[in-house]
């Protein structure tokens, strides 16, 4: 047995329940230990007796009882992750520090779990752990087949802090897309609204949104507003273009959609565009044809953001995925021709 253990709650573990707390210190103390330890008052904050559900804050100071020897420390962690997945997940590292990590995720890649989905990023965050103890947290989404620029915190401080600027609206998101057709004007913006329309399968497949005029927002049940910024950045002929978007708001698959309710959807969304459908002139149609990929042609190229930590301003950029490069190499486009910000005159 242990003696009794007084530890101060540090930085960046406040804010949650204590028995999260402890199990995070002792993974091997069961709940059912630790709802005891608080009904005899063994465990105690500030010499306070409490409750399994007490949360405890930065600089408390918490009063653990003795423990058994293999309640004191964790056994060895053991990945279950292949490791094909670990270097895989690895990989698509493409900025790290001591509260953010960004990925570069694959397309086809989920974000997280869901119908029929095994493997995703939030399945394989154990394998970016590296120096820290606990898994990184999810603070935003990407569309399984969008590739591209992904956050997530390693530190509840950090996530706290992203979370919160992701849902004030205070980060910068440019995505490209190769977009059947040409948009005009090539500078503009885009303003809907956006409400879901259920799809055909048992459990809801196939359900997308549906673009609507802003003036039937409020008489249409479930719908919200949407605004996207569009940039043409090159076009070939009338048949596609190179197109930069920004979401300002952040709906489900809005920049699909907008994309698809002005007549340009992007190449290859088959949800959008018609899976089939060869786009043979100005406009409409979500495959090229010849040797332009069929995958979706949509990816989340840079994001910029306020560190959480340090609060100075950091951008992230992500390169290309292989079928979007071969698109480009095509098409005659290198990633370099594309400003930083094509959107600076309408800020």
């Amino acid at each position: 047995m242990s003696g009794v253990q007084m530890i101060t709650v540090a930085e960046g573990d406040g804010d949650q329940r204590i028995d999260r707390w402890l199990r995070r210190l002792f993974p091997h103390v069961s709940q059912g230990r630790i709802e005891k330890m608080c009904r005899k008052g063994e465990l105690r904050i500030d010499g306070g007796r409490v409750k399994a559900s007490s949360r405890v804050e930065v600089g408390q100071v918490v009063r653990i009882p003795p423990l058994p020897a293999s309640d004191q420390r964790p056994t060895e962690h053991r990945p279950r992750i292949k490791d094909a997945d670990v270097r895989m997940i690895q990989d698509c590292v493409i900025y790290r520090d001591d509260h953010v990590i960004a990925l570069n995720k694959p397309a086809g890649l989920p974000v997280q779990g869901g119908s029929g989905q095994t493997k995703h990023v939030d399945g394989l965050a154990e394998a970016l752990r590296f120096d820290l103890d606990e898994n990184p947290r999810l603070v935003h989404r990407l569309d399984k087949d969008t590739s591209g620029v992904l956050l997530l915190a390693r530190t509840r401080e950090a996530a706290k802090g992203l979370t919160a600027a992701f849902r004030h609206r205070n980060t910068h998101k440019i995505y490209w897309a190769l977009v059947a057709g040409v948009p005009t004007p090539y500078l503009g913006e885009i303003k809907t609204g956006l409400v879901k329309a259920s799809g055909h399968g048992k459990q809801g497949e196939g359900e997308k949104m549906i673009a609507i005029d802003p003036r039937d927002i409020d008489d249409t049940p479930g719908a919200k507003r949407s605004h996207t910024l569009y940039a043409t950045l090159y076009r070939v002929a009338s048949r596609a273009s190179w197109v930069a978007m920004e979401p300002i708001t952040g709906r489900t698959h809005q920049l699909r959609a907008h994309m698809a309710g002005m007549g340009h959807p992007i190449i290859g969304d088959g949800k959008y565009g018609g899976s089939g459908q060869e786009n043979l002139g100005d406009g409409w149609g979500a495959q090229l044809g010849g040797i332009i990929s069929k995958k979706l042609h949509l990816h989340a190229r840079t994001l910029s953001f306020e560190h959480p930590i340090t609060h100075k301003p950091v951008t992230v950029t992500a390169k290309l995925p292989a079928h979007m490069k071969d698109s480009w190499d095509t098409l005659g486009w290198t990633e370099d021709l594309a400003a930083d910000d094509p959107f600076e005159e309408l800020r």
